[in-house]
């Protein structure tokens, strides 16, 4: 009786190493997180990727995910943080609103659609570097980092002056997978210090899909190593906030990070 015992209580352990049995926490005497027990593996290995996902559902209070210790992995946010980036440059006034546009300054840039004139809302939809680069100048380095400070972003280390324009690409600032999750919780909630008029003209710009059952609010984002897709999905009165985070190994990974994603809504029963 004792080795079989011993047999299942290895048998469990193994499995919940794997993620596909996930622990029940009581956070408080009234509040309860359950991890759901999920297995997006197979969707990472017919796409030929190595990362990791993590999905909230907000009315369950219950987190979907696979590869959890990479979800509480920091790593560069890239390009998502032109979520906070925009919310700041509006709060700080340096853009007043998401159609004021930025003077293209005709250095030619790998992506075409860059070069031009753009405003916010072209700049968040094509992720054009150099027109954030711009506002994060005009907001300057202390206004940055108070913001950066105030809204809890990850390490909330955007390092020296020198690096106020590329510290999301390639400095100090690092973000978790299950941080990212946090920000756009608050985000959706409205639990930010931003006005409401900013906050409402972000998740209007953040719109990458709407249809008559369901809108999907997201930013990718990439470095020369990892690739993100983070946002959040409204649907049946209900809604579901994801991070996913891979490695970048081939060209086709990029729009891997968004087919990847869905495919593990689509398991919950979305989209």
């Amino acid at each position: 009786m004792n080795k079989l015992l011993a047999w299942l209580l290895l048998l469990v352990l193994t499995i919940a190493g794997s993620g596909l049995i996930q622990e029940h926490r009581v956070d408080s005497q009234t509040e309860t997180t359950i991890e759901q027990a999920v297995n997006f593996q197979q969707h990472f290995d017919d796409l030929g990727i190595n990362g990791s996902i993590v999905i909230y559902d907000l009315a369950r209070d219950s987190y979907y995910q696979h590869n959890p210790s990479r979800n509480n992995t920091a790593f560069l946010p890239a390009s998502t943080y032109k979520i906070p980036n925009s919310l700041i440059a509006l709060e700080t006034r340096v853009i007043k609103d998401d159609v004021a546009i930025l003077t293209w300054d005709g250095i030619e840039r790998d992506l075409e659609q860059w070069n031009q004139d753009l405003n916010l809302r072209l700049a968040f939809k094509y992720s054009a570097v150099w027109f954030y680069q711009v506002l994060a100048r005009r907001i300057s380095h202390q206004r940055m980092q108070n913001f950066v400070d105030r809204i809890q972003y990850g390490n909330q280390n955007i390092g020296a002056t020198e690096n106020l324009d590329n510290f999301w690409l390639s400095g100090e600032l690092r973000i978790t997978p299950q941080e990212q999750i946090a920000f756009l919780r608050r985000l959706y909630q409205n639990d930010l210090p931003f006005s409401q008029r900013n906050l409402d003209l972000v998740k209007d710009i953040a719109i990458a899909e709407q249809t008559p059952d369901y809108v999907l609010r997201g930013k990718t984002g990439a470095t020369s190593e990892i690739g993100w897709y983070v946002g959040y999905l409204e649907q049946n009165d209900n809604v579901y906030f994801f991070a996913t985070n891979i490695d970048l190994g081939a060209e086709q990974d990029l729009a891997a990070r968004l087919k990847v994603t869905r495919l593990c809504l689509q398991d919950l029963g979305l989209l």
